[in-house]
């Protein structure tokens, strides 16, 4: 990575979190080793028990090379990506529309737009999809148990996403506003054309947390019976008895997943700052 790349991310970065001081970083490399030998002493823990109650022997872990128990997971790793893809699709634009209306001249439609938001970032994810589950069919509203996860999904990443977006556009440099006003665009030119491109890159990082945040709410497929990769998990354990076995092994594929995700998202955003720097 470039002098200037790294310059760039880090700049994107302090968009949202002002910059630690000497004592600060001093502080974050203090914390991040005692964690890291907090975390290293709980695994060589849970090590050690799993040995002790025979959890490591190989013939609990060779099942899961099995071809029918490899589909079995697929099919759920299939039914993550979907929700997820679907959900990150619309809450994302959706985020940005009502980031727009939220900064809006407008004030009916700004406190409606910040309404919205409060509303859904302050309540839990779980308890809105038991509201798809529970309190609507009891009103004769119902849907199809993928749309009861992802709609809760969207209305709650559109409120955090919305927020990132307002944080980018307010980020972006007035002279950018002005520049835009000197040469004659308009206000909804200068937003379209010279605003939102730039906001976009800054809060690019962001979006790639809360694309990771999508893809770990999906687990609560399970609450409505939707056949996810944690919902297959679960329904593994009851087949081969395997609880520890079953659960690591689907903390890796969602390890791996999140790597590869954010592998390609920080590829993107490279080569989005490279673009525009050659621009």
């Amino acid at each position: 990575m470039s002098a200037s790349t790294r310059a760039s991310s880090a700049a994107a970065t302090q968009v949202l979190f002002d910059a630690p001081g000497p004592k600060g970083r001093r502080r974050i490399l203090l914390l991040s080793v005692l964690s890291s030998l907090v975390i290293l002493a709980l695994i060589a823990g849970g090590l050690w028990q799993f040995a002790k109650n025979d959890q490591l022997d190989p013939n609990k872990w060779v099942v899961y090379l099995r071809a029918d128990y490899l589909a079995f997971l697929g099919r759920g790793l299939v039914g993550t990506l979907q929700v997820t893809a679907v959900a990150a699709v619309v809450a994302f634009p959706f985020g940005l529309l009502l980031s727009l209306a939220r900064l809006s001249r407008f004030t009916a439609l700004s406190a409606a737009a910040a309404t919205w938001i409060e509303f859904f970032r302050g309540i839990p994810m779980l308890l809105v999809v038991y509201a798809f589950l529970l309190a609507l069919p009891a009103f004769g509203v119902t849907f199809p148990r993928f749309w009861m996860l992802v709609i809760p999904m969207i209305l709650v990443s559109s409120a955090t996403t919305a927020e990132v977006f307002r944080a980018g556009i307010k980020a972006v440099d007035r002279g950018q506003h002005e520049a835009a006003a000197a040469i004659g665009l308009s206000r909804r030119d200068s937003l379209v054309h010279v605003i939102l491109p730039q906001a976009v890159r800054l809060v690019l990082p962001s979006l790639i947390l809360a694309l990771v945040t999508l893809l770990k709410d999906s687990t609560l497929g399970y609450v409505v019976s939707f056949n996810e990769l944690q919902f297959q998990g679960k329904t593994m354990v009851s087949i081969t008895r395997y609880l520890v076995q079953t659960y690591v092994v689907v903390s890796v594929i969602y390890i791996v997943l999140n790597f590869l995700l954010t592998r390609i998202a920080l590829a993107l955003d490279a080569r989005m700052k490279a673009r525009a720097t050659a621009g």
